[in-house]
C-alpha cells in the first residue's frame, strides 16, 4: 500500500450524472458497472480492502459498526494494545474511514458511512459459513 491514502476523498471524486448520490444509483457507469472511472474506483477498493484486512483494524470496526466509541472501550473491544489502537485508529482515520470528534477530553469515534458495517458484516458473515461449515446462499 502507498505511504498516501486518497480515501477520504475517493466518494466525492465521483461526478453524478442523473442527479443521483455520489457512488450510487446511475453515474457515468454503464449497466455493467464499468466507466471511466473504474480503474480509479478499483485502485481505492483495493486499499478499503487491505485496511480491513488486519485482524486489529477488523475489531475497531466491527465495534464501531454497533455505534460510537472512545479509544478505552475499542481497546477492550479489540483486546489489542492501548498504542496499538491508536495508531491503527490514526492509520483509519488518515484513509477517511472513521470520524473522530472530541466529548470533553475523550476522542470518540464513528465509522464514515454505513457501507464500511455492511462491508465488515459480510466478511464476518462469509467467515462464519466457512468456521461453522454453513451451506452456501445467496
Amino acid at each position: 500500500m502507498s505511504a498516501r491514502m486518497h480515501l477520504s476523498d475517493a466518494h466525492g471524486s465521483q461526478q453524478p450524472v442523473d442527479g443521483s448520490a455520489a457512488g450510487h444509483g446511475t453515474d457515468r457507469h454503464g449497466p455493467d458497472g464499468h466507466g471511466p472511472d473504474d480503474g480509479e474506483r478499483i485502485a481505492v477498493a483495493v486499499e478499503i480492502l487491505g485496511l480491513l484486512a488486519d485482524r486489529t483494524r477488523l475489531a475497531l470496526l466491527r465495534r464501531l459498526g454497533a455505534g460510537e466509541a472512545d479509544v478505552t472501550t475499542l481497546t477492550e473491544a479489540s483486546g489489542a494494545s492501548r498504542t496499538s489502537v491508536s495508531q491503527h485508529l490514526a492509520r483509519l482515520r488518515l484513509a477517511g474511514l472513521v470520524t473522530t470528534r472530541k466529548d470533553g477530553r475523550r476522542a470518540v469515534y464513528a465509522l464514515r458511512h454505513g457501507h464500511l458495517r455492511r462491508l465488515v458484516d459480510e466478511a464476518l458473515s462469509a467467515a462464519d459459513h466457512r468456521v461453522r461449515h454453513l451451506p452456501p446462499h445467496d
